[in-house]
């Protein structure tokens, strides 16, 4: 199987080559050439598989690079005593048609580790099945939880360095903390004066840099990404898909080739769309509900087929979903519009902020995607909501996508069964969760948090403000490349 930019079919790449380098020449994002497809036979097998053996059963389809051997591997020691489940991805069934995919029980509290423990595996192997001679530097914009599991994903691994942006102001305390007193020889931290947008706009443009490329090379460097815009950061998440729908199976809640719909959290759009190729390569599923915070431009682009960044840019408890740019939607206008158009939309997007995609490719993407967005007052309302009804407790991400759930249900009356993709630990966001409980958070919100919910701070984040702070930078968006440059000495 070959990989093509999103900007030019023309170019075809092996997966390791993919991987190892993150991103297009051409600035596209890589897609494999086709979908690989899975039978109702193979969904019943993945049912008698744990996480790892589907891990590795769905990954090989796209891998051809790599042999099963060399997957199970990377599957036993990415999915292993890190995780403080044995499932590395359970679901929390709440009702009759009801479930949470519990992705946040990583080293650190975060959907992002479901990936991101297995990137360094893929990525340091992609090197030697390329031939590649230099060291590669990780380059990564983050709006809170990428950046603290690539850091952790990434430390100290061989012939890598890795360098982490965020916005100043746009991630939690938490996620900051977890971040400045990240350990390492290897990695380095910066904030950005801006949004996410602006530091995932400047380490773009740090991509597109020939002249900059050059310069790290003369020293043995080169540059790829752990953002979703990988192809192999984005292809474990496939499979907690699959995962998810065989637990349903094997918990009664659905019989074998019943369809069921997600409603996932959604920022980068990362995340839903591995969901979305899940389904084409023969997934039952009936539709997919994309959920936003007040930075709902993915709402209105699904309802009207424009997407406009022109408008304000609001800052909410659900900062890992405070984005404007949804980087991976590329990847879902390529497969609806080809490459020319796709290349056109983007071109308009950097250029005026907007581009309007044609009529008949909207009324396609709606049969498949229906989208819905909610403030913070009706997040918290929604934490509290569920914590009372059923004494289960959801952070500020998760309370986004089941309040949009709820919301689709009653205007449509559509009630398949469902699972809430549960992106993060609602300890990552213990202020705002305690607050939407109405409890007092005098101290330690962790520890507040722990006592009123009944639930045990999570290993990862405990004694955080006892951890020694490293890192202390903020830059400018421009003088983010001279920051990459020093790091790499």
């Amino acid at each position: 199987m070959k990989y093509l930019s999103t900007r030019n079919s023309n170019l075809k790449i092996t997966s390791a080559k993919a991987i190892a380098s993150g991103l297009a020449p051409d600035g596209g994002l890589l897609v494999p050439e086709v979908l690989p497809s899975v039978t109702a036979e193979d969904i019943s097998a993945l049912c008698r598989m744990d996480y790892r053996g589907r891990a590795v059963s769905i990954m090989s389809r796209y891998l051809e690079d790599f042999s099963v051997e060399e997957l199970r591997e990377y599957c036993s020691k990415a999915y292993s005593s890190n995780y403080d489940t044995e499932h590395p991805a359970p679901l929390h069934i709440l009702d009759d048609t009801t479930a949470y995919l519990e992705l946040w029980h990583g080293p650190t509290c975060a959907f992002k580790d479901m990936a991101l423990q297995m990137l360094p595996y893929l990525l340091t192997a992609s090197l030697l099945k390329t031939g590649e001679e230099k060291k590669v530097c990780i380059l990564v914009a983050t709006s809170g939880d990428t950046g603290k599991a690539a850091l952790e994903g990434f430390k100290d691994v061989d012939r890598t360095k890795i360098f982490v942006f965020y916005p100043v102001d746009g991630v939690s305390d938490i996620q900051k903390l977890q971040m400045i007193t990240q350990e390492g020889e290897n990695v380095g931290v910066c904030s950005v004066k801006g949004n996410f947008d602006d530091a995932q706009t400047g380490v773009k443009k740090i991509f597109g840099d020939k002249a900059f490329a050059e310069a790290i090379a003369e020293k043995g460097w080169f540059l790829s990404s752990a953002n979703s815009i990988n192809w192999g950061r984005l292809l474990p998440q496939i499979v907690y898909y699959f995962s998810a729908y065989c637990d349903m199976v094997n918990a009664g809640k659905i019989t074998l080739g019943e369809k069921i719909n997600f409603c996932v959290p959604t920022g980068n759009f990362g995340n839903i769309l591995a969901g979305y190729y899940a389904k084409e390569m023969g997934l039952p599923v009936n539709r997919f509900i994309c959920a936003s915070n007040e930075n709902n431009v993915l709402t209105d682009f699904f309802m009207s087929g424009k997407y406009d960044k022109n408008r304000a840019f609001h800052t909410t408890i659900s900062p890992s979903m405070d984005i404007l740019v949804s980087s991976n939607l590329e990847r879902l206008l390529y497969k609806f519009c080809g490459d020319e158009k796709t290349k056109q939309y983007m071109t308009d997007l950097f250029g005026k902020g907007d581009y309007t995609i044609a009529s008949d490719v909207a009324t396609a993407l709606r049969e498949a995607f229906s989208a819905g967005c909610c403030d913070d007052a009706e997040t918290k309302a929604e934490i509290k909501r569920v914590f009372d009804g059923y004494n289960y407790l959801i952070d500020t991400h998760t309370a986004v996508a089941s309040k949009v759930l709820g919301d689709y249900r009653k205007e449509t009356g559509d009630n398949t069964p469902a699972v809430v993709v549960s992106t993060a630990s609602p300890f990552k966001f213990a202020a705002d969760v305690l607050s939407a409980l109405g409890t007092d958070n005098a101290g330690d919100p962790l520890t507040a948090l722990s006592a009123a919910s009944g639930v045990a701070v999570p290993r990862p984040l405990s004694n955080l403000e006892s951890r020694t702070v490293r890192f202390t930078g903020c830059v400018n968006p421009t003088d983010m490349p001279s920051q990459v440059s020093g790091f790499i000495g």
